[in-house]
C-alpha cells in the first residue's frame, strides 16, 4: 500500500501519531558515516524513512538508502532499536518514531545521488564532527553507530 503514510495524515490531520522507520550506517573507508540533508527540515540525518503497510523494517531501508541516497546497500546486521524519536515536523505533523538501525555495506549505485525530493546534499562525516541534526533519535542513533565501530575495530 503506497503512501500510507499520507493517507494516514488525510485521516488524522496533525495529530501526533507513532510511525516505525528503518535508517542505516554505512561507512567509508574513513570510517565517516553517510548522512543526508534534509528537504523538510533542512538538517541532517541517516539516510532511511518509514515503512510502507506490509514492509519489513529490512525492506524499508533497502529501499529508502536507494530512494535517499541513490545507493543499493545490503544489510550486514541490526545495530538497535530506538524509540524515543519525538520530532515536530515544519508542516505541523507530529510523531514519535521507533526505528531500526542496521549497519549496512554498499553494494551498487557507485556514485551519490543528485538532490531528490527528500535530499537536498549526501555528506560522510566523522562520528566526532557532526552536523546540526533532527533529532535527538538521530543523534542517539549516530552514538550507537560509533560505539559499534570502537567495539568492532
Amino acid at each position: 500500500m503506497a503512501n500510507y503514510i499520507q493517507e494516514i495524515r488525510s485521516l488524522v490531520g496533525h495529530r501526533p501519531i507513532i510511525l516505525n522507520a528503518a535508517g542505516a550506517i554505512l561507512v567509508n573507508n574513513k570510517k565517516e558515516v553517510l548522512l543526508n540533508l534534509r528537504t523538510d527540515t533542512h538538517n541532517w540525518s541517516l539516510p532511511g524513512g518509514f515503512l510502507e503497510y506490509g514492509e519489513t523494517f529490512a525492506q524499508a531501508c533497502v529501499r529508502e538508502y536507494k530512494e535517499d541516497a541513490g545507493l543499493d546497500v545490503e544489510i550486514i546486521e541490526p545495530i538497535g532499536i530506538f524509540d524515543q524519536g519525538f520530532t515536530m515536523y515544519p508542516n505541523g505533523d507530529e510523531t514519535q518514531v521507533i526505528s531500526r538501525l542496521y549497519l549496512v555495506k554498499q553494494v551498487g549505485g557507485h556514485e551519490l545521488s543528485e538532490a531528490t525530493n527528500e535530499t537536498l546534499d549526501l555528506k560522510y562525516f566523522p562520528f566526532d564532527q557532526l552536523p546540526p541534526l533532527l533529532n535527538q533519535q538521530t543523534a542517539d542513533m549516530l552514538e550507537a553507530g560509533k560505539k559499534y565501530f570502537e567495539n568492532h575495530k
